[in-house]
């Protein structure tokens, strides 16, 4: 069974539904390795008729339970098949550029796979985005008001991870995005001017 006891087993890391990673890669058929994303598909629709059979006995709730499971089963189908390159984290998938680009460059890029630049909303999203270990935009900036930083989605700044001493407007300059730069730091973004070229992080919710 690929679920089991609330978690994902094999081809997918060990892990809690809520707060996991998968990393999907490009399929080869040059590699034996290549996760068979039809066989986990024929799986879990598989397992959806084994649950069916099983909650027979709840009766009138029947509908709406397996209503739930197959619109589970459409979005893990999409993610298998859409989103092959990126990472899941707790309902969301996340892009990693591979690409240096300005911050408006990387956004417009992130807008046309039907995402856009990370927003960091808990200090676990934060410390997720860590492992990455480069300098990277995000979708924060304060070009609209000097000082007053916004997502991309247009909410303003509550948790912040800012650096010690930024954001800070270094010498003068007018640093109106941010990114994460001191990726080594819990607490590492730093504003800088918009037209630096930088990796970037896309990302996209889904609901599982």
């Amino acid at each position: 069974s690929i679920f089991s006891h609330g978690t994902l087993s094999s081809p997918f890391k060990q892990c809690n539904r809520r707060e996991c990673v998968i990393l999907f890669t490009h399929t080869d058929s040059s590699d034996t390795n290549t996760t068979d994303y039809e066989t986990i598909i024929k799986s879990l629709s598989e397992e959806t008729e084994e649950i069916k059979t099983k909650l027979k006995i709840f009766g009138e709730y029947e509908f709406f339970l397996m209503l739930q499971i197959t619109v589970t089963l459409k979005t893990i189908q999409l993610i298998l098949n859409f989103f092959q390159g990126w990472l899941y984290f707790n309902h969301s998938v996340y892009y990693i550029s591979s690409t240096n680009k300005s911050w408006q460059d990387s956004r417009d890029d992130c807008v046309q796979r039907g995402a856009d630049l990370v927003i960091i909303n808990s200090k676990e999203e934060q410390e997720f985005m860590r492992q990455f270990k480069r300098i990277t935009w995000i979708g924060l900036t304060d070009a609209e008001t000097e000082g007053t930083w916004k997502w991309v989605d247009g909410t303003l700044l509550k948790t912040s991870f800012w650096y010690t001493g930024e954001p800070n407007t270094y010498y003068g300059r007018d640093e109106d995005c941010g990114e994460i730069r001191f990726f080594r730091n819990k607490n590492n973004w730093n504003d800088i001017t918009c037209n630096m070229k930088n990796f970037w992080i896309c990302e996209k919710m889904v609901t599982l």
